[in-house]
């Protein structure tokens, strides 16, 4: 079951798959591979569960407090219920669209949801730190790491797509973000500038398996060739990434996909990676999350990387890496 360098796995149909991809709308393929990766009374409770997964935001305390906001939304008709994430909050209900509100648009608060608030807390940045952000855009992961820093240190954005650089300058200003400077560059090649970080965040271009509730067009539109696509995106920029950390610096690894192609695989390739060129790295335990899947061909250490699942945790499916170059 390990894949090489571009295989994707792929298993035969089953009735289970046939049924349930026809009933739900989804391409077979994914049903069929998650049937085999989470057996099918978890596959059919994820997939119920993507139908609904609830909405949430991230206070900006950098520029509102917590219980501050809760007042504000609550007179305009919003409830809001505290999440076990840190300054996350489920929007319970609405009186009209979170993004209308003069507070969004203020910047007391970012629309995200409660998984992407986990790797910028993982990754823990403090006011004193040279952080990197290897894929900024729209910039929730990169605001919230200047709120953990207290708009402190410096963070570097980088973005390769010119396209995508005025939403993630638009969301800076918007949250109130001054210690951060916006690089136009492919993140892939970032190691031969020589500048070194001692925290990055790899928050990964990925073929989004675990955000089909945002976007259900995602059920059909994806498949081997976007996966092997992605999955060879990622290792170079993860590769790159490990390349530019400080000796004891933190690298974070993170997608909204459920493929481990892109999770499990690209961890995997990256310890033989740092094997080969003589780097010296470990993965950290992450206190919270479900243990990775743990495929033949994947090193017993990966299994301190999380995932994240809607049956389990109400939020996008996720995974979340945690390494520190030793």
């Amino acid at each position: 079951m390990n894949p090489g360098k571009s295989e994707v796995l792929d298993f035969p149909s089953t009735n289970f798959s046939k049924k349930v991809s026809e009933e739900f709308g989804y391409d077979e393929f994914i049903v069929r591979r998650w049937e085999r990766f989470f057996g099918r009374e978890q596959t059919l409770k994820l997939i119920e569960a993507m139908e609904s997964v609830p909405k949430y935001l991230r206070v900006n305390t950098l520029k509102v407090k917590e219980k501050d906001l809760i007042k504000r939304m609550e007179k305009r008709g919003f409830r809001l219920e505290k999440t076990e994430v840190d300054f996350c909050y489920e929007i319970l209900e609405e009186r009209y669209s979170a993004g209308a509100t003069p507070e969004y648009l203020m910047g007391y608060y970012y629309l995200m949801d409660k998984s992407s608030c986990i790797p910028p807390l993982v990754l823990d940045p403090k006011g004193k730190d040279v952080v990197i952000d290897f894929a900024a855009s729209p910039g929730g992961k990169t605001t919230m790491l200047a709120q953990l820093m207290e708009n402190r240190g410096v963070i570097l954005a980088l973005e390769v797509n010119r396209e995508r650089i005025r939403a993630l300058r638009d969301n800076i200003q918007r949250m109130g973000v001054i210690n951060t400077a916006i690089l136009k560059m492919d993140a892939s090649v970032f190691h031969r500038t020589g500048i070194k970080a001692d925290k990055i965040l790899l928050d990964a271009p990925c073929t989004g398996e675990g955000i089909i509730h945002k976007d259900p067009s995602r059920k059909v539109s994806r498949g081997e060739k976007d996966i092997q696509f992605c999955s060879g995106l990622q290792k170079k920029m993860i590769f790159s990434a490990i390349e530019s950390l400080k000796e004891n610096g933190v690298l974070v690894y993170s997608t909204c996909s459920l493929t481990p192609e892109e999770n499990e695989f690209v961890i995997n390739d990256l310890l033989d990676y740092c094997e080969e060129k003589g780097i010296g790295v470990e993965m950290e335990e992450i206190p919270f999350g479900e243990e990775a899947l743990m495929l033949p061909g994947i090193k017993e250490e990966v299994k301190l990387a999380r995932r994240f699942y809607p049956h389990i945790h109400r939020c996008s499916g996720f995974f979340v890496a945690k390494l520190r170059r030793v």
